[in-house]
């Protein structure tokens, strides 16, 4: 119940539709009711000329509408009876068509504020989250997730309230004829809650399941498509093929268990409507034998039991739809109820212009307990304006001495200060409008070139794109191709070469223009001649500014005020290359194997 409540938030803020919906439902469901109650017992008045004849315990008031109808002639009758039909099916499909209107209107609100708040929450979520989860799986909760809480609220939440209002209506009707008989008819209906119920939990389940597997899929479709050339190039396309294969035909099997398990409630649900149609047919047949209720009223009985079949039907279908919302339910509220690792303090201050510099303090981190520390005690200070190169072997955690500094990580002890504030008593936002960053591994999005270049700065112009194009010596290339900046660059820039795509990203990152700069490897991935280019365009960028800089190229490391080694998430030296290299065995052994040129 609990799970079904917090399924229900969702509809919170929509209640005054949901509201006006439900009303509309109950009237279109009366005008059911009412069709059926008078429409049998007067057709039988009318074509047999027989007297309406209902059970003794029937109330005063129905008895003389009743005594009314049976003392009209049955030609005045036949030709009343039309108008009113045709009245209430003009009445019921206008009311039919708001309510259905209303509760798809209430659905399709639901499913775009649940996606905004997917997302909105992702793009909150600290950095350490990502790391822990695929993009292919959250991907899956926004779209097919949101998609199983969509049939959930718009056929779902409908059927719910429309099928009940249906069957209190008939169950309503019967026990208005025939007291006694419905009583017992209507005791035999919780038999059928039990198995409902534990087909219900096991549905779910398998929904879960199903809901996994996808996200499987999702993933594994992102990493191939994305990743094609890496697929293509180690000639790996029969084996993305069978996994691929493995897990589609896995899925197959978990909605194919489901199915069964959905389709056995029909006939369990008709055999009960048969059990009691049977049992209806032999008490009350009688009764009509022996002249004691009318043929028009026992049908009315008899439709009216019935008329509750179908909607039970429904209501088992809702069931299920809600068992496999609520699978879909949990992992959405496993993101929803996800919290930042690095949260913004209430009081955070705003960061003025970088005027003295950065420090680490006795910084240790690791990423979670079970990995261990990847920076133990770093003490480093980098003053405003100076060049610090950040050197070491592969993995003594040079890219994360740098994500603490735009605070995508805190540390677990020690202190982080820029013109000695901690950063964690400042904006995240007045902290990163400071710091520019150009990656090893460009990221650019699939739109034009010039909203690539103004991503972050949305109010730039285009004379001011093109400036800080022509200084990452990136205008030349941009101008000869098919529409110039307003080329699309394709998915992840797929349509530029290496060496392009960094000069891309460096124009971004002078358009910022931030007084820090962040430059972790960024020509490593390059050839020669691409290198050069980009070397250029950083040598522009890196024009006072505060550098911090991953080297990968002994040209950088000669430009730094101050070289770090790191080894082993420690600080084994610091200090400029020529004294370096007499005394940090491990500088002058990087520098023999991986700087010589």
């Amino acid at each position: 119940m609990k799970e079904y409540l917090r399924l229900l938030r969702f509809l919170k803020g929509h209640s005054g539709i949901l509201g006006l919906a439900t009303v509309f439902m109950l009237i279109s469901t009366i005008f059911d009711g009412v069709q059926l109650s008078l429409i049998v017992p007067l057709t039988d008045k009318i074509l047999t000329k027989n007297k309406i004849i209902i059970p003794g315990n029937v109330p005063d008031f129905a008895r003389h509408i009743i005594d009314k109808i049976n003392a009209t002639d049955p030609m005045t009758l036949l030709w009343g009876m039309p108008v009113v039909v045709m009245i209430m099916l003009l009445l019921k499909g206008f009311f039919g068509f708001w309510y259905g209107y209303l509760m798809n209107d209430v659905s399709q609100r639901v499913m775009r504020d649940i996606r905004f708040r997917l997302y909105e929450r992702i793009q909150t979520l600290s950095l350490d989250y990502f790391s822990k989860k695929r993009v292919g799986e959250l991907i899956a909760r926004i779209t097919n997730d949101v998609q199983v809480i969509e049939n959930a609220v718009s056929y779902g939440v409908t059927d719910l309230i429309r099928q009940t209002f249906t069957i209190l209506m008939f169950i309503g009707i019967a026990f208005f004829i025939y007291f006694k008989v419905a009583l017992m008819v209507f005791l035999i209906f919780p038999l059928v809650a039990l198995p409902m119920q534990q087909i219900g939990r096991k549905l779910r389940k398998l929904s879960k399941n199903s809901q996994e597997k996808m996200a499987d899929i999702n993933a594994h479709l992102l990493e191939t498509i994305s990743g094609v050339r890496v697929v293509k190039a180690f000639c790996m396309e029969n084996y993305e093929i069978k996994r691929f294969h493995g897990q589609n035909h896995d899925f197959y099997k978990l909605k194919m268990k489901a199915i069964r398990r959905t389709l056995i409630i029909t006939p369990m649900t008709e055999i009960l409507g048969g059990i009691f149609g049977v049992a209806i047919i032999w008490w009350l047949g009688r009764q009509v034998i022996q002249g004691e209720v009318s043929f028009g009223v026992f049908v009315l009985f008899f439709g009216s039991i019935m008329s509750i079949i179908s909607p039970l039907k429904k209501l088992t279908n809702v069931h299920v739809i809600t068992q496999q919302a609520l699978a879909a339910n949990d992992r959405i509220y496993e993101v929803l109820d996800a919290q930042p690792t690095v949260i913004e303090k209430p009081q955070a201050q705003q960061l003025p212009v970088l005027k003295e510099g950065i420090a680490l303090d006795h910084v240790s981190f690791s990423y979670d307990q079970e990995s261990g520390e990847v920076l133990r005690n770093i003490t480093l200070d980098i003053n405003v304006g100076e060049i610090v190169a950040i050197v070491g072997p592969t993995g003594t955690g040079k890219s994360t001495v740098v994500s603490l500094i735009p605070r995508f990580y805190d540390p677990q002890r020690g202190t982080v200060k820029v013109d000695g504030i901690d950063v964690r008593e400042i904006t995240l936002q007045s902290l990163r409008n400071q710091i520019g960053i150009v990656a090893q591994e460009t990221i650019l999005f699939n739109d034009s070139v010039r909203a690539n270049i103004a991503y972050g700065r949305l109010d730039a112009t285009n004379e001011e794109i093109k400036a800080a194009a022509f200084k990452a010596f990136a205008h030349a290339f941009i101008e000869k191709m098919p529409n110039g900046y307003a080329t699309v660059v394709g998915d992840r820039g797929f349509r530029l070469s290496g060496g392009e795509k960094q000069r891309v990203a460096i124009a971004r990152a002078i358009l910022k223009n931030p007084p820090i700069l962040i430059l972790d490897e960024a020509t490593s991935q390059l050839d020669s001649e691409s290198e050069k280019f980009v070397q250029e365009a950083l040598d522009e960028l890196m024009k006072g500014r505060t550098v911090i800089c991953i080297a990968h190229r002994l040209s950088t490391i000669k430009k730094a005020d101050k070289i770090v080694v790191l080894d082993h998430g420690q600080i084994v030296g610091q200090g400029q290359h020529e004294d370096l290299l007499k005394v940090c065995n491990l500088y002058k052994r990087l520098y023999e194997t991986q700087f010589q040129m």
